[in-house]
């Protein structure tokens, strides 16, 4: 057989020598096209879904929204194992599917689901799909240091989050922009107690009209000259327009109550969320 082999390669050379070209060929195309990947993606197919309940027990948050997301997610096509874990004001729930399920077939899917399930839940809770990532993603830590002292923490959890996280999250490959450090900035406002007492006024009201000052109003449109012109009532939007005396309701004796009054407006920072978001 090997000998016939030999003679069959001798006596047509043209017909082997255009065999090896074409071998080469392709095995060089496939080494050129071939994906590699140094650490393969194993990982199951799963959707996390988070829910933020501010401020309540882990048990109060099994009963109130981690069982109503589990049992519902039970229903969701070619899911296998469900799991649900509950902490001080955090719901965690990994929908796990079979194998080969697409990962943006199931998040869809998953996501139907929620918008069922959301009337099941408390008010103001609104359940999140996590970001699509797999458990053997890469995570990349960068940090912003300013070696001139001009810019502080706040301002520069500023430049992360308005200026570098929208750029980074066009990256291909880049599933999500974690911004960790700084200080958020915030519009603070002290009220004084005494001044509450004495003008009896409770802390209720103040908090409402500060609500109803940063809502825009819309109004109508109305022609002159042949120009349309559009009324509407605009947000404070600053310190400066704010510390104004504004005046938001009357004293019995017919004085207006003015906010300068009652609070000191600065500008402040949240340190809960500098270090939890």
């Amino acid at each position: 057989m090997i000998k016939h082999i030999i003679n069959s390669s001798l006596q047509n050379r043209f017909i082997v020598l255009l065999a090896v070209l074409f071998l080469a060929i392709a095995g060089f195309w496939s080494y050129q096209t071939m994906p590699l990947d140094a650490i393969p993606d194993l990982s199951d197919v799963q959707v996390i879904v988070f829910t933020d309940y501010p401020d309540q027990a882990p048990q109060v948050v099994e009963d109130q929204v981690t069982y109503p997301l589990t049992t519902a997610m039970l229903a969701v096509p070619h899911a296998k194992v469900v799991r649900g874990y509950s902490f001080f004001g955090l719901s965690f729930v990994y929908i796990i599917f079979e194998d080969g399920t697409d990962i943006y077939w199931a998040r869809s899917r998953v996501l139907e689901y929620l918008n069922y399930v959301r009337g099941w839940l408390p008010q103001g809770v609104s359940p999140a799909l996590g970001p699509d990532a797999t458990g053997v993603g890469w995570i990349y830590e960068y940090a912003l240091v300013d070696k001139t002292g001009k810019h502080d923490l706040a301002q520069l959890r500023s430049i992360q989050d308005w200026y570098l996280r929208y750029p980074l999250q066009t990256v291909p490959g880049v599933a999500e922009v974690a911004s960790v450090g700084g200080y958020v900035k915030q519009y603070q406002v002290e009220v004084d107690p005494n001044a509450l007492q004495a003008y009896q006024i409770p802390l209720s009201k103040v908090i409402e009209a500060i609500k109803r000052s940063n809502n825009d109003v819309g109004g109508r449109l109305f022609e002159m000259g042949e120009t349309e012109y559009m009324v509407r009532g605009l947000v404070i939007s600053s310190p400066s327009v704010i510390s104004k005396p504004f005046r938001w309701a009357s004293m019995p004796t017919g004085r207006p109550y003015v906010f300068r009054m009652l609070r000191i407006f600065r500008s402040g920072r949240n340190c809960a969320a500098a270090w939890w978001s």
